[in-house]
């Protein structure tokens, strides 16, 4: 009989080491997100629109992202990345323009009113103007100086309260004041727990009943002016802005426009500056 072998021994298998146990294979990194902008947002910071009429449009079906008709205004988009079109025209930005106007006293600052109320865009009634935003605002019964762009980065800049400049307004009221009084106006009051001053407050002119002040604000809030009087009984007859920064109203004549002069723009840039600086 033919001696058999003994079956081999099994090959010992390596031991695992359970801290080397193998791991899912990481992913490689990833570049960050690129930033994403609402379609609407897009549209408006374009110069085109406001938002809500950006939000018309895209609801109208007339926007366009990547050649696909986009109906929602939160869309994202990605700077770069997407091509949007406005009724089949890509989204080139407008001629960045920078409007003065005298507001007449009697129109609302907004392109449309609920009430049916003449607004402040009657004045450019025929002029062929694009979209453009107020810069800031004066009230209905306020007049004077008010500015309108295409550009939202100036207007943020300017109405942002720790880089816009002074405001300056020239005020009739039903009252003489005397030295105390103009004081208390720079010292503030608290008007329903919001705190109310003017930078600086001095007598014009007066009458018999009426005087005339110029009132600098800093930064102004809804009604800033004629809560800060009433406060102290004193009624406004008459409300004029006269100067933004070291621009001012000049002689541009009631309800009249015309566009901003690069030295202009110059001298609210270096106004500007001038807070960003300060603070």
């Amino acid at each position: 009989m033919r001696n058999r072998r003994p079956p081999a021994a099994p090959t010992a298998r390596p031991r695992r080491d359970p801290r080397r146990a193998s791991a899912p294979a990481r992913p490689a990194a990833q570049p960050s997100d690129a930033p994403r902008h609402g379609l609407a947002r897009v549209l408006s910071k374009a110069g085109l629109c406001s938002r809500t009429e950006a939000a018309r449009w895209i609801g109208e079906g007339r926007v366009t992202v990547d050649g696909r008709t986009i109906n929602n205004p939160e869309f994202p988009i990605i700077d770069g990345r997407h091509v949007v079109r406005v009724d089949g025209q890509p989204l080139d930005a407008p001629r960045r323009l920078h409007i003065v106007l005298n507001k007449p006293r009697g129109l609302v600052t907004t392109a449309q009113d609920e009430q049916g109320r003449d607004t402040v865009y009657r004045c450019f009634d025929g002029a062929g103007l694009p979209w453009l935003a107020p810069v800031g605002r004066l009230d209905k019964a306020s007049e004077g100086l008010l500015l309108f762009s295409n550009d939202p980065q100036w207007a943020a800049r300017l109405t942002d309260p720790s880089t816009g400049p002074d405001k300056t307004y020239h005020v009739q009221i039903d009252a003489i004041p005397d030295a105390a009084q103009l004081a208390a106006l720079c010292s503030g009051v608290d008007d329903d727990g919001e705190f109310l001053r003017a930078r600086q407050a001095r007598l014009l002119r007066s009458g018999d009943k009426t005087a005339w002040l110029e009132v600098v604000l800093e930064e102004g809030r809804n009604r800033h002016i004629r809560r800060l009087l009433a406060a102290f009984d004193i009624n406004v007859l008459r409300l004029v802005r006269v100067g933004i920064g070291r621009l001012p109203l000049g002689t541009l004549a009631k309800g009249a426009w015309r566009e901003l002069e690069p030295h202009e723009l110059d001298l609210l840039t270096a106004t500007a500056d001038v807070a960003v600086a300060g603070t």
